[in-house]
């Protein structure tokens, strides 16, 4: 099993630079999932930036994300910076006891929940479960009876690639939260911006814990005009799928085999990652390995511009 403290993350590319050269602009980053091409944002009114963020532009980005995600009538919705800004949070909502996060997965719930005295377990009847759908790095998609919990956290941080994917009908279930990441789907992981859907009384102590304003008043007005946006969000899901198929044709044609993952990012097993690694390190190229396993090699896709030098590396 994973251990709670092993932090480790996709990125990183500064430190990648200063080990086998090449200016930092120059790196291409493929270590993470966030979309290399992403929604283009909009003219920023002044008072945005100017005044602190007011109820009418917070009503107006979570009636957005209410509409997007079709929220159930019950739940409740807070947008907040960052979905890991919750994931800290969230475990001292509840008592510590037992939390079953089935791994590998995403590592900061299990250090998150570590931190506050929980004790992490893999299996079992527990207090609380975190289940990460679909799972990062291995794209599997859970079912609802598997997440029940008194607290259970569904991460969806990748799930708008796969909507119909969505366990939204859970965040009516008491003791139920469901994580969003806007950083991901819409490639904008600068603008600090996730949400927590379901249960009121957590979302309220939540909200308690962020204080006021936890959200910036760029973000506010971005994050309503992307979620607004479905003819971007249709398109980009189909220019994912075939980019994702795309660079399983790269890899594969390089010898390596798929695992599984998402359309933003893609596991692959290879002889041995860490070399691979290196290997494409040497052209500037980051990718992301795991420490409990030496064969799993995680790419998200390049831009545009970005696939005859991945090709070439692998040559």
């Amino acid at each position: 099993m994973q251990q709670p403290d092993e932090r480790d993350h996709g990125g990183g590319v500064d430190a990648a630079a200063a080990r086998f050269g090449g200016q930092r602009a120059a790196w291409m980053d493929l270590s993470t999932g966030i979309n290399p091409q992403p929604y283009k944002v909009p003219v920023i009114p002044a008072d945005a930036w100017n005044a602190l963020p007011d109820a009418a532009a917070q009503s107006a980005m979570e009636e957005a994300a209410r509409s997007f995600w079709q929220v159930p009538e019950g739940a409740a919705l807070l947008a907040v910076p960052g979905a890991s800004s919750a994931i800290a949070r969230i475990p001292a909502l509840a008592a510590p006891g037992r939390v079953r996060i089935p791994g590998p997965t995403y590592n900061e719930h299990a250090a998150s929940f570590a931190g506050c005295g929980w004790q992490v377990v893999d299996a079992g009847e527990t207090e609380a479960a975190v289940h990460v759908h679909p799972n990062n790095p291995d794209g599997r998609l859970w079912q609802a009876a598997e997440t029940r919990a008194p607290l259970s956290i569904i991460d969806e941080s990748f799930c708008d690639i796969t909507p119909d994917a969505t366990l939204m009908a859970q965040a009516a279930t008491p003791g139920t939260l469901i994580l969003k990441s806007f950083g991901k789907f819409w490639g904008l992981a600068g603008l600090r911006l996730g949400f927590v859907i379901g249960d009121p009384a957590l979302v309220a102590a939540l909200r308690q814990m962020l204080g006021p304003w936890p959200v910036s008043g760029p973000a506010l007005h971005i994050g309503a005009a992307a979620l607004r946006d479905r003819d971007w969000a249709e398109a980009t899901r189909a220019r994912l799928a075939t980019d994702a198929e795309r660079l399983d044709a790269v890899m594969t044609g390089a010898g390596a085999q798929i695992v599984g993952g998402t359309p933003l990012f893609r596991l692959y097993e290879v002889d041995d990652a860490r070399h691979w690694q290196t290997r494409l390190a040497r052209h500037q190229i980051w990718t992301r390995v795991f420490p409990y396993n030496r064969r799993w090699l995680r790419l998200g896709l390049p831009a545009a511009d970005g696939w005859a030098r991945l090709t070439q590396a692998l040559a």
